[in-house]
C-alpha cells in the first residue's frame, strides 16, 4: 500500500497534486510520501515483534536522503552503512552511533578510524585481514570495536545476478567452511569484541526458501562456534525482501518473513539484526517526468521523456521494470517505447509497453522509485542532478536541490598552463 492515488482525475502524493510540484520544482523530480515511508517502517517493525530481541538498521544505500533518514530515526530505526559518508548522514539524521552497522568489503583505514571513534554499534567484517586491521586501529586508540563476521553461505538467492551477494563466487563475506577458525582467531585479538555473525544473500528476493536455507546454515555455524568456546550474542540476518514493481507480482509479507525467522531461530538466544532497505523505501517514492515529444517508430512510437538513465539507473543496469503512469490520464491507452534523452541506447525505460496515452507536455511517473533511485543518480551528459521532494499530508518541501550544470561546472578548475 502507498499514498499515491488519483483524486479528481489527477495523481496526488497524499493530499498534494503532483502538478503543483511540477509547476514549482520542474521535472524530473523524485517525490516521497512520508505517510508511506512511516507505514512501511511500522509494518516491518511490528511484524518482527514476535521475536524476543531485535535491532533494525535501515540500509542507507537504498535511500540516503537526510529527510528520509530523519523519518526512520523517529521510528526507532538504526542504520546499515557502507561508507563513512553514509555513516555521517545517519549521524546527522539523529540515528545513535550505537545503532549503526558498518558493512562493505572496502572499508578504508580512515573510515574505520572515524567509525571506531564515533562509537558505532557494529562492524560487519568481510575478511580476516579487515578484522586484524580494525583490531589494531582500535587498540592503538585504547578503544574496542564491536564486530560480526560476515559469512558467505553459498546460497543462491534466486534474484538478478547483479544483486546476488551470497554465492561462493560473490565478493562478499568469508567462506562458510573457514568461518569458525577465523572467528576464533579474531576473537583473541585485543581491540576487537567479536559478538556474532552476519549474512546477506541478495536483494529483491521473491521467495523465503533461500533465506531460510541461509539462516539454517548460519545457525549451524553459530552452534559450532559456541561448542568450541566462542561467544555469540548477535546474529545479523541482513535484508533482501523484495517489493512488487508490477501489479501482478507477489512477494513474501513481513509477517510471513518474521514467522520463518522465528521458527528457524527459536533456540538461538541472540539479538537478531535486520537491514531492510527496498521493502521500507521502494513504494514510498516516484520519479515524475514530462514528455518531451512522441516520435514515430517502426513498430511503436517512442515516448521521449525528460528523465533519463542518469536519473533512474535501474532499467539500464538491471533491465528493471517501473510502472509508467500518466499524472492526468485521458482513459485511452497506447503501446510505445519509453526512452530518455541521453546519448546511449541503454537509456531506455521500456520497450513495446502498453501505457496511458501521452503527448508532448504531459506529466507521468515511474512508480516504486523510492529505493535505488535518486541515490544512484549522476550527471552524465552534463545533466542536472535530480532534485527530491517529500510530501507530508497537504504540505511538501524540497529535500534535495536540483544541482544544475553551471554549479557542477563551477566546481572544476582549469590549470594555469591551459589558460
Amino acid at each position: 500500500m502507498d499514498h499515491f492515488t488519483f483524486t479528481d482525475g489527477a495523481l496526488h502524493a497524499e493530499d498534494v497534486p503532483l502538478t503543483a510540484i511540477a509547476d514549482a520544482v520542474g521535472t524530473p523530480v523524485y517525490i516521497y510520501s512520508r505517510a508511506t515511508l512511516t507505514r512501511h517502517a511500522r509494518v516491518f517493525r511490528d511484524a518482527l515483534s514476535v521475536l524476543p530481541s531485535v535491532h533494525i538498521a535501515f540500509a542507507v544505500k537504498s535511500n540516503p536522503n537526510l529527510a528520509v533518514l530523519k523519518v526512520l530515526a523517529r521510528e526507532g530505526y538504526g542504520a546499515d552503512v557502507v561508507s563513512a559518508g553514509e555513516m555521517e548522514r545517519a549521524l546527522a539524521a539523529g540515528i545513535a552511533a550505537e545503532g549503526i552497522v558498518f558493512s562493505g568489503v572496502g572499508k578504508t583505514q580512515s573510515e574505520m578510524i572515524r567509525a571506531v571513534e564515533a562509537g558505532i554499534g557494529q562492524f560487519n567484517l568481510e575478511s580476516e585481514e579487515e578484522g586484524v586491521e580494525l583490531a589494531a586501529l582500535a587498540a592503538a586508540r585504547g578503544l574496542t570495536a564491536r564486530a560480526a563476521l560476515r559469512v558467505n553461505p553459498d546460497v543462491d538467492a534466486g534474484t538478478h545476478g547483479k544483486i546476488s551477494t551470497g554465492k561462493a563466487e560473490n565478493k562478499f563475506g568469508v567462506p562458510y567452511d573457514r568461518a569458525a577458525e577465523m572467528y576464533a582467531r579474531l576473537a583473541a585479538l585485543p581491540g576487537l569484541e567479536m559478538r556474532g555473525l552476519a549474512v546477506h544473500i541478495g536483494s529483491q528476493l521473491a521467495k523465503l526458501e533461500p533465506l531460510e536455507s541461509a539462516f539454517t546454515r548460519m545457525g549451524e555455524l553459530m552452534r559450532a562456534i559456541r561448542a568450541a568456546g566462542g561467544s555469540i550474542t548477535h546474529m545479523d540476518l541482513g535484508g533482501g525482501i523484495g517489493v512488487p514493481y508490477k501489479a501482478d507480482e507477489t512477494f513474501p509479507s513481513p509477517e510471513a518473513y518474521a514467522a520463518m525467522v522465528a521458527r528457524v531461530t527459536a533456540d538461538w538466544g541472540v539479538t537478531l539484526m535486520f537491514e531492510p532497505g527496498r521493502v521500507i523505501a521502494g513504494n514510498s517514492g516516484v520519479l515524475m517526468t514530462q514528455v518531451v515529444r512522441v516520435k514515430p517508430g517502426v513498430t511503436s512510437p517512442f515516448v521521449i521523456v525528460d528523465a533519463a538513465m542518469n536519473d533512474l539507473a535501474r532499467p539500464a543496469l538491471y533491465d528493471a521494470w517501473h510502472d509508467f503512469l500518466a499524472v492526468a490520464p485521458s482513459g485511452t491507452r497506447m503501446t510505445a517505447h519509453i526512452v530518455g534523452p541521453i546519448c546511449e541506447s541503454s537509456d531506455t525505460f521500456a520497450m513495446g509497453r502498453e501505457i496511458d496515452a501521452v503527448k508532448a507536455g504531459d506529466l507521468a511517473v515511474f512508480r516504486t522509485a523510492g529505493a535505488y533511485g535518486a541515490t544512484m543518480a549522476n550527471t552524465y551528459n552534463s545533466r542536472a542532478l535530480v532534485p527530491e521532494v517529500m510530501v507530508d499530508g497537504a504540505r511538501w518541501a524540497l529535500v534535495a536541490d536540483r544541482i544544475d550544470p553551471a554549479t557542477i561546472l563551477a566546481a572544476e578548475q582549469v590549470p594555469d598552463w591551459l589558460e
